[in-house]
């Protein structure tokens, strides 16, 4: 066996073994699912009707992480706010993308959302990037991460091939995904005002 082609086994072991692959159907997604971050069981019980023709894009405003020990911690902190300060039955994002380059399940495809309000969670999926990028972009990693997703909802039927993407400003009068994120947001080839 080559070297490089046992490098990659090796890897890809590795993901196994921390149980951040996550196959469905033909797909393997890399995913951290939520047993794998600890989260609190979710209370929410309304689902989406798939596939969903929108994606918004936000980011938590909040601490970044560079790690998978980090990540998970920032994505349990997530949680509880959401949960307790908010009152909401869980994390309202669907996904959270760590600067360490892996995605964090949140509700997942088949749950409504709370990350865009009334009009827009029954009919998207909600992104965030765990960090402020008001000022600073996130590391290319975790840009690829979240492109990745996109490419997996594609290719589960959990997003339609002509799918929109949104930042959250877009949607909403905020300043999320922070101005760095959205300058390259606009940039990505689904991304429609």
């Amino acid at each position: 066996m080559s070297r490089r082609c046992m490098m990659l086994t090796c890897a890809l072991l590795a993901l196994l073994a921390l149980g951040a692959v996550q196959v469905e159907g033909t797909s393997s997604c890399t995913i951290v699912p939520r047993s794998k971050w600890k989260a609190k069981a979710s209370e929410c019980n309304q689902r989406l009707n798939l596939p969903v023709r929108y994606v918004i894009v936000s980011h938590t405003a909040g601490s970044t992480c560079n790690s998978p020990a980090l990540c998970e911690q920032q994505a349990r902190n997530v949680q509880y706010y959401h949960m307790h300060s908010l009152g909401w039955c869980d994390v309202g994002y669907n996904f959270l993308i760590g600067e360490d380059g892996l995605v964090y399940e949140g509700r997942g495809w088949k749950t409504k959302g709370a990350h865009t309000g009334a009009t827009w969670n029954p009919i998207s999926i909600g992104i965030s990037f765990m960090g402020n990028y008001m000022e600073r972009v996130p590391p290319a990693r975790a840009i690829r991460a979240a492109q990745n997703l996109l490419s997996c909802g594609v290719e589960l039927g959990a997003l339609t091939r002509n799918y929109e993407v949104k930042g959250h400003r877009d949607v909403q009068q905020t300043l999320s995904p922070g101005d760095q994120l959205y300058a390259l947001l606009r940039k990505w080839p689904h991304y429609r005002e």
